[in-house]
Parts: C-alpha cells; sequence; structure tokens
C-alpha cells in the first residue's frame, strides 16, 4: 500500500530517501514531462550511472504517489528479470492470472489492466533500451510511464528528461551540509576529484558518517588508495550498488571493440578527447583497436556502445568520459593491461602534440591536447612505461607552457622530465643536458637566475663530457648559460660564453644561419651592457638582416632582435629609429602572443622609454602601464621585470 493513500497499489523497493536533494527541480520538471503528453507520457531519465536516475524516479513516486492508484516499480536491467518482474504486477494487482504457470498469460494480463485502468504509473527502472522494453509498454494512453535508463536513445518513445551531475556549488554543498564539516578547500577538492557525480559523493558522506572521520582524510585515501577504499566499501543508505559495482556490470557487457577503446581512454584528459587524434592513432594502438578506430564505421559502433551505457559522451567532434569512469576501468584492468595502455596513450600523445617552438600556428593544437598529454604523462610516469616518450613529451609541453608564459606549468613539466630521463639513462646522459638547458631558459625568465645557473653550468658541463668540443650542443648550452650571467651582471663571463657559441655555430652552419643570428642577437645585448654601443649595434643588424632573410617577416626572434636594437639605437640618441624597431616588435609580439604575454610587455615597456624621451609622456605612460599590469598579472608583484617597470612608470608619474 502507497504511504500517502491506503487505496494506492503500492511494489516500490526503495524506502524513501531523505536526504533526496532537488534543488534543480527535477522532480517538478518531470511531472511536467509527464503531463505534456496527454494521459499518458513516457520518459526517459538519462544520463550515466551515478547521477541520481532512480533516486530522481523514487522521489516522484513518493511525492506523487497519492495521484495514482497504482505505483509500480520494474526492476529491467535484464531482460529475463524484467520479464519476471512485469508478470509478478499480476500478483500485485491481484490479478487471477497470478497463479497461471505460463509467464506469457501473466504478462498479458497486466497489459490488459493498464489498458484498462486509469491513473497509475509505471517506473521500469534502469532499462537496457527501446527493443527490451516493446513488449511491455502499455498501447494505449490511461496512465504515466517512467523510464530510467544510461541509454540516451529513446527518440520516438519517450520525452527525455537528462538528469546531470551536480554543478560544483551543489556538490560542495552537499558534502558540508551531510558531514557537517566546514571545511570548503576539502569539499572542493573531494568533489573534482569524484567529478561532482551524486552518487559518489554519497559513497564518500557515508564513509565518512560511518568511520567518524572528516573530507580531508576520505580525500587523501581517495588520492593514496582508490582500488582499496572502492572495493572495500559498500553502498549508502538507498542505494542498491556503489560506484563500482555501478559501472562494471555495464563495462562487462561491452564488445571487445567497445571496451578497448574506452580503456584507451581512460589513459587520456576526462573531457574533450578529439575523435580525430584517436582516428589518427593507429600506429600507436594495439589490435584490434588499431583496426577499429582506422575504420570510421565500425568506430562509430563501438561509439555507439559506449554511448549506449553512458560511459561516453559526444559532443560534436570530440568525446568525454566521466573521470571516474576512467578510474574504475583503470582499477579493472591487470597490471600487464594496465601498462600496455599506458604505454599506448603515451605514444599516441607524443606524436599528436604538434609543438613547434618557432611556429605559433600550432598553440590552438597544443592548447587542446595539452590536458591528454600531461595525463597520458602522468600515467606512464605512475607505471613506469615509455619513458624515453614520457620525456620528449613533457619536455614539448614544457617548452610550449614557456612559449605561452606559463612559467611554473612549464617549470613543472622539465622538472618531471628530467627526473625520469636521470632515473632511465642516468644523471650525465646527453638527452639530460637539453632538458637542464630548457629548464635553466624557463627559470631565467622567471626570475629565478641562481636556479637557472645551476641548471645551466651542469647542461654544459654534460656537453662537454659526451661531445667534441665544436658540437652545436655546446654552443647551445654556452649560449643560454651567457644569457643567465648576463641576467646575473657577469658581463665578462656572458661574453666569454656567447663569443664560444657563435663560433662553434659559424663553424657548423656558416655565417648566414639562424642559430647565428641569434648568437648575435645575444652578443649585442652583452656590448649593449658593456656600453659598446657601435658594436651592439653591428651584431644586431646582422642578426636582424640574417633572420629577414631567411623569409619568415613574423618569426619571434625577429621581435627581439628589434626591440634589442631600439633600445640600442635609444641610447645612441636615434629616438626615430628606436621607434620604428621597437614598434616592429610590438606588432609581432602582439600577432604571436596576443596582448597579454610577457614580451609584449617587455615591448611596451621599451616603447614607453622611447616615448618618454620624444616627450609624449601620455603616450608613454599609456605603455608602461600596460606592461605593468601584464607582468604582475603573470609574475606578481616581487619579481625582477615587474619592479624595474614600476619604478619606470613612478619616474614618468614625476
Amino acid at each position: 500500500m502507497g504511504p500517502d493513500s491506503p487505496a494506492t497499489v503500492w511494489n516500490v523497493p526503495h524506502r524513501k530517501n531523505l536526504d533526496f536533494s532537488d534543488k534543480r527541480g527535477l522532480v517538478g520538471a518531470l511531472r511536467t514531462a509527464l503531463a505534456s503528453g496527454g494521459t499518458t507520457a513516457l520518459t526517459a531519465v538519462n544520463g550515466m550511472g551515478g547521477v541520481g536516475k532512480t533516486q530522481l524516479a523514487l522521489a516522484y513516486a513518493y511525492y506523487y504517489t497519492s495521484h495514482y492508484q497504482a505505483v509500480l516499480w520494474v526492476p529491467s536491467e535484464e531482460p529475463a528479470a524484467l520479464a519476471s518482474a512485469f508478470a509478478g504486477l499480476a500478483r500485485e494487482l491481484g490479478l487471477q492470472e497470478q497463479a497461471e504457470v505460463e509467464q506469457s498469460i501473466a504478462i498479458e494480463a497486466v497489459r490488459r489492466w493498464l489498458d484498462s485502468n486509469a491513473d497509475w504509473l509505471m517506473i521500469f527502472d534502469n532499462a537496457q533500451g527501446p527493443k527490451e522494453l516493446d513488449e511491455y509498454l502499455p498501447k494505449r494512453a490511461t496512465g504515466h510511464v517512467i523510464i530510467t535508463s544510461r541509454n540516451p536513445n529513446w527518440g520516438g518513445v519517450a520525452e527525455s528528461l537528462q538528469v546531470e551531475k551536480f554543478q560544483r556549488d551543489e556538490s560542495i554543498e552537499f558534502l558540508l551540509t551531510r558531514t557537517g564539516e566546514p571545511d570548503q578547500v576539502a569539499a572542493n577538492e573531494l568533489a573534482e576529484e569524484l567529478g561532482d557525480l551524486p552518487l559518489a559523493l554519497e559513497q564518500a558522506r557515508a564513509y565518512v558518517e560511518r568511520t567518524g572521520g572528516d573530507l580531508s582524510h576520505y580525500l587523501s585515501l581517495y588520492r593514496e588508495r582508490f582500488q582499496e577504499l572502492w572495493e572495500q566499501d559498500e553502498p549508502p543508505q538507498g542505494y542498491n550498488q556503489t560506484i563500482a559495482t555501478t559501472w562494471s556490470m555495464s563495462i562487462e557487457q561491452l564488445p571487445q571493440a567497445a571496451a578497448d577503446l574506452l580503456a584507451f581512454c581512460a589513459f587520456l584528459a576526462p573531457d574533450d578527447i578529439p575523435r580525430e587524434m584517436i582516428a589518427e592513432s593507429t600506429d600507436h594502438l594495439p589490435e584490434p583497436l588499431a583496426s577499429i578506430v582506422s575504420d570510421a564505421l565500425a568506430l562509430d559502433r563501438a561509439v555507439a556502445e559506449l554511448r549506449s551505457y553512458s560511459l561516453l559522451a559526444v559532443g560534436g567532434d570530440s568525446w568525454s568520459v566521466h573521470r571516474l569512469v576512467q578510474a574504475v576501468v583503470r582499477g579493472r584492468i591487470d597490471n600487464d593491461e594496465r601498462n600496455g595502455w599506458a604505454e599506448a596513450a603515451a605514444e599516441a600523445m607524443r606524436a599528436a602534440f604538434p609543438y613547434d617552438n618557432d611556429d605559433a600556428e600550432t598553440w590552438p593544437a597544443c592548447s587542446r591536447l595539452l590536458a591528454h598529454a600531461l595525463a597520458a604523462a602522468g600515467h606512464s610516469e605512475r607505471v613506469g612505461v615509455a619513458a624515453g616518450t614520457t620525456v620528449s613529451m613533457l619536455n614539448q609541453v614544457g617548452l610550449y607552457l614557456y612559449r605561452r608564459a606559463r612559467f611554473l606549468e612549464a617549470k613543472s613539466a622539465l622538472e618531471r622530465a628530467i627526473y625520469i630521463a636521470e632515473m632511465d639513462l642516468g644523471p650525465k646522459d646527453r638527452s639530460v643536458a637539453g632538458l637542464l638547458t630548457n629548464l635553466g631558459v624557463v627559470l631565467r625568465d622567471f626570475g629565478e637566475l641562481e636556479g637557472a645557473r645551476e641548471h645551466s653550468e651542469r647542461a654544459l658541463e654534460i656537453c662537454e663530457g659526451a661531445y667534441s668540443k665544436d658540437h652545436p650542443d655546446i654552443a647551445t648550452a654556452s649560449n643560454n648559460l651567457g644569457n643567465v650571467l648576463l641576467g646575473l651582471g657577469d658581463l665578462d663571463g656572458a661574453r666569454e660564453h656567447h663569443q664560444r657559441a657563435l663560433q662553434i655555430d659559424e663553424a657548423n652552419y656558416g655565417p648566414e644561419h639562424p642559430e647565428v643570428a641569434k648568437d648575435l642577437k645575444n652578443m649585442g645585448n652583452v656590448l649593449w651592457e658593456l656600453g659598446d654601443l657601435n658594436g651592439a649595434r653591428e651584431y644586431s643588424l646582422r642578426a636582424l638582416n640574417i633572420l629577414e632573410g631567411a623569409n619568415d617577416p613574423n618569426n619571434p626572434v625577429i621581435a627581439t632582435v628589434s626591440n634589442n636594437l631600439g633600445g640600442i639605437l635609444r641610447a645612441m640618441g636615434d629616438l626615430d629609429g628606436a621607434r620604428k624597431h621597437i614598434q616592429r616588435a610590438l606588432d609581432i609580439d602582439e600577432a604571436t602572443y596576443g596582448p597579454d604575454h610577457p614580451e609584449v610587455a617587455t615591448d611596451l615597456n621599451s616603447l614607453g622609454s622611447v616615448l618618454r624621451d620624444l616627450g609624449d609622456l601620455d603616450g608613454a605612460r599609456e605603455r608602461v602601464q600596460r606592461a605593468l599590469s601584464i607582468y604582475r598579472d603573470r609574475f606578481g608583484e616581487d619579481h625582477p621585470s615587474t619592479i624595474l617597470i614600476q619604478r619606470n612608470l613612478e619616474t614618468l608619474l614625476r
């Protein structure tokens, strides 16, 4: 009997969930959807496992029970169990066919009762798809039907109401309210780890309640011992399953192609997985997945299988897999299989990541693939496979992040690459030298000059022990160390290292090579600081001529040389020439990096100084204020460049 009306036939197997939250108004939306179709509406409450489809249907049944003479619940996950449960409704309804041995007779009797009676609610819980329900859906519009299903494909059968995961503020409020804790930071971090999935959040809350712990303790356990934690956990009150068991049953039913595709995606970032990238990864995937992704029709079939269980979402040209689905998939496979997929993901991402240090046109693709490259690197690093591939990928990621002025992230990526390379190849391997050089560049521009010198000196030492004295890698290491020494004020040391790099590169490449232009640029900087303005101008003009002859007028190195040349000309009193070159640098850098990059700030500060000397104080102030804003946003108040530009602005204002 129903809890609100003694006359209601009621076979709902779950107690009312007193913790159910309906801030999004889904119960009302479900009522509207049911009512909009006349007497009967078929509504599929879709969504991945754990978002609360069953809990929503349950809340609706309790809230509106008095509106129905019968509320009938049919577990629908397995076809055999569905038939038995539907036939069992004959007993709930008091039909004489309930005693028939032949199950089909009882099923037909229930269908006749539904067609001839009104004001009933039928809930098919966790249905696989329209085909499985076709035999049981009423033919006449005399009552309401709710279908909960992970399968989103109910067009033509039912009006679909999508149940989404929580918004972040809902997740935080849920955790804090249910646990009585005030720790918003832990709640936010836990919600992030659990992907704002209601069942996972409820599972965490229940664990905290059972153990008397707190959210930060659960968060630590989840991060460090996820597999053990979820294997031993039990369903929260009002739920039949945990997150792990909810998805494991779906994963077990997948065809091999779909299961392999899901396994590969489990070693990438959860969102915006480009379909094109997957399709182009055939050389790095094991069979049969390699053949599947190279065949558009076969790939569509695998995607459709995953969508039917809401294990994968499709949006435009990309896919997404919930981070907890990924975690469950990784936890289900053995070590050998886990290592294989981690290696495949690392190799695929290394091949796909298109970074070219001098080509800003690759940056949009890099930006899209960045999260996947870092995720793949993290998994391969964690299980100890594909060391060389991972090092190469992290190096490219670090250089890309450096060019985008994301220095802390670049530093982290390169430090990880160095650690892996040292463990795999030893601390004196020549590949380690290149990584140390790159990290030195990042630290130099970030203002950590002592750290930059330490890494740059070590890089040069490794190169000198590994190569002949005129090897190009020695020139690269010398150049970078020279730049660090210049920043530290050691002008004689800087000149010595830049001169060495210039001699090596001229011998290897000839006098008109772009690598030689970079050496000339650096020599010009040192001579400028030493007060040799004529020598500085000569070296800088020669560098500019070489770069312009390379038919790449938008090369960012041209901007750097032009800015330097502008500063030299300003010191020599040629203000018009200085303004022309610095404006050129600004135009190139804004087109390359956008308006808020530190390179742009450098140009703006230089241009402001020239405009001040020309008497355009308003124009100077505008440029320097903009430069200061960029540096404050990127580096904070204490960075040397921020302090320098602040002083320039104060001078202008005076």
